[in-house]
């Protein structure tokens, strides 16, 4: 949904309440479990938060209050909402002097031990939203050599006929929520 001016608060409750009964706007979900799928944009994306137990730990609790989305740019709506698959979310984008508003649901949930520890979620798109597809958002911490690591994986093609049309601003747009993504991350690991 695009929007000339920020939608008030009652306006995104409204807009999740109906998007939360609709389906999943691609036939592929969980496919950010497998390999790419022809046809989709492919972002794949990492950063080492550190080293050990206490940047795994800050890294889990970062990912599981959303800390990502702490940007000046994008707002998540509502970082209060469990991450358990099945919950609707919504995104709030400042983009080309318009509000997106994109809607996602959680479709599953990583918890993982072992010689690499691995925490995290994906969502896949609603039908509003700019894209259609899945991404999936991870921390890891890998006993073989102590290091930590925020990882992102993306499968996406246009949906709205705007992000068809503007193709390259939506790739471009998509990039930097990775990059900023990662550098949230990293402030939200550091105490910054």
């Amino acid at each position: 949904m695009i929007l000339m001016r920020k939608p008030s608060g009652e306006q995104i409750r409204s807009f999740i309440e109906q998007q939360s009964l609709e389906s999943f706007s691609y036939p592929d979900l969980q496919a950010t479990r497998g390999p790419a799928l022809p046809g989709y944009a492919v972002d794949s994306n990492q950063l080492q938060l550190g080293r050990g137990e206490m940047v795994y730990q800050r890294g889990r609790k970062a990912l599981l209050r959303w800390r990502m989305f702490e940007l000046p740019w994008v707002q998540l709506c509502w970082p209060s909402i469990a991450m358990q698959p099945g919950n609707t979310i919504a995104i709030l984008a400042r983009v080309a002097n318009m509000w997106w508003l994109n809607a996602c649901r959680v479709v599953y949930t990583i918890e993982e031990s072992g010689e690499i520890e691995r925490v995290g979620f994906a969502y896949g798109t609603l039908p509003e939203h700019a894209e259609r597809g899945e991404e999936r958002f991870v921390v890891e911490w890998h006993h073989s050599d102590d290091s930590v690591w925020y990882k992102t994986l993306g499968y996406s093609q246009p949906n709205h006929r705007l992000a068809r049309l503007g193709a390259p601003l939506a790739r471009r747009t998509q990039q930097r929520f990775s990059a900023d993504s990662k550098q949230a991350m990293a402030r939200a690991v550091s105490g910054r």
